[in-house]
């Protein structure tokens, strides 16, 4: 955990708005739940923070890549090709044939269409591939179970079938609900291994596990929901080689998001805080306009002074719109003009989710934490010039 000296360090150095990810509390996050899993493999899903990638490569065992984008950030990271699952909504002939030719471990198939396409490049390259079926949850992505025997029933050359797909959404509470959603899917194995005679060894399963982000919440074990279904993972792993697709369980808790208050003001009874980062930058699930209020320090001079008192500010950011509402109601204790704000458990989704186009505000700075040391892993970029005609 970064301590205040840790954080003096980096808002003297690097200043707001920045993102800074802690590898030591990533990777012992990660660490914890390979041991709670105990031999189920587990796959880090890199949309929810790509820069996440090096600390992870020798703890994960799988990468879920889901875009040409993220298959181009692997091969910059030369990322083993035997750690990624290649997977999305939409890939193209050519986006097939660059995962197989990187020789990706495993494609997912979203569609008999997308089926068809990788058959039609492992023919043309004469490159065995491995695929999984994705099973449909009800939402765009994947396909039906009609469809998934359609293919099952005409099994082609240079295509192994290892298995299923399956993602149940984000941010689940209902344990119960993923434990039937396990015994479903292993019976549906079952059942089609016995139709089709043929081994469908494997499950990639993503529960979308709840991490807690805001006031209020239950923060008291956050690995609470992947106990909670480990006697279920457990049964399933003895009927498939089972393995569990995480993204913002594993990211959360290693980020911090620093912003500056740049203005502070009132008006219509009501004080307001302005900082230098908004909604562009932080993107928390479930965020509703700032009607909930994510974990916050307030630091001045290298010292964290909230101590839950103060007047209630409106806390805001540099956009030109009304939704730039950070939080609604934060008790702020005198706040001045350089004071930071300090963001926790922003490690998934908001450096990649957010909308840091809008309004061409600078993109932050990202910076890495590790055994007590700090390095910057990108600097600020001017979004201005990806909203610019290239003839300019």
């Amino acid at each position: 955990m970064i301590t205040n000296d840790g954080f003096k360090i980096i808002i003297d150095t690097f200043y707001t708005p920045s993102y800074v990810f802690d590898e030591d509390e990533l990777v012992e996050r990660a660490g914890a739940i390979r041991q709670m899993l105990d031999g189920i493999s587990f796959c880090y899903s890199i949309k929810a923070n790509p820069f996440l990638i090096p600390a992870l490569m020798p703890v994960v065992d799988y990468f879920e890549v889901c875009s040409p984008g993220e298959l181009a950030i692997c091969k910059e990271l030369s990322v083993p090709a035997e750690k990624i699952i290649y997977s999305g909504v939409n890939k193209g002939s050519e986006d097939i044939k660059a995962a197989i030719e990187y020789k990706a471990a495993i494609l997912t198939a979203e569609s008999v269409r997308q089926y068809e396409l990788i058959c039609e490049a492992t023919r043309e390259l004469g490159t065995e591939t491995d695929v999984i079926l994705r099973l449909s949850a009800k939402n765009q992505f994947g396909m039906s179970l009609e469809d998934i025997e359609k293919i099952l029933s005409k099994p082609v050359p240079f295509v192994n079938i290892k298995g299923i797909h399956f993602f149940a959404g984000t941010g689940h509470k209902q344990i119960e609900k993923r434990r039937d959603e396990l015994l479903m899917l292993t019976d549906t194995l079952s059942s089609l291994r016995d139709k089709y005679n043929m081994e469908l060894p494997m499950l990639e399963y993503g529960p979308g596990l709840n991490f807690p982000y805001f006031t209020g919440d239950d923060f008291s074990d956050t690995f609470l929901p992947l106990k909670e279904l480990m006697p279920g993972l457990k049964e399933a792993a003895k009927k498939c080689s089972l393995s569990i697709e995480m993204g913002r369980f594993i990211a959360s808790s290693c980020g911090y998001y620093l912003t500056s208050i740049c203005d502070i003001k009132n008006s219509d009874e009501t004080n307001w805080c302005i900082v230098d980062g908004g909604i562009n930058h932080v993107n928390y699930l479930g965020q509703m306009m700032g009607l909930k209020a994510p974990v916050i320090m307030h630091y001045r001079d290298g010292k964290v002074i909230n101590d839950g008192g103060g007047e209630i500010y409106t806390v805001c950011g540099s956009l030109c719109t009304v939704n730039d509402v950070l939080v609604r109601k934060m008790p702020i204790k005198k706040p001045k003009v350089g004071d930071v704000l300090v963001f926790k458990n922003t490690g998934a989704y908001s450096v990649t989710e957010a909308m840091g186009l809008f309004l061409s505000r600078t993109l932050p700075r990202i910076i890495a934490y590790k055994d007590d040391e700090t390095r910057l892993v990108r600097d600020y970029r001017e979004s201005w010039k990806m909203n610019i005609q290239d003839d300019k």
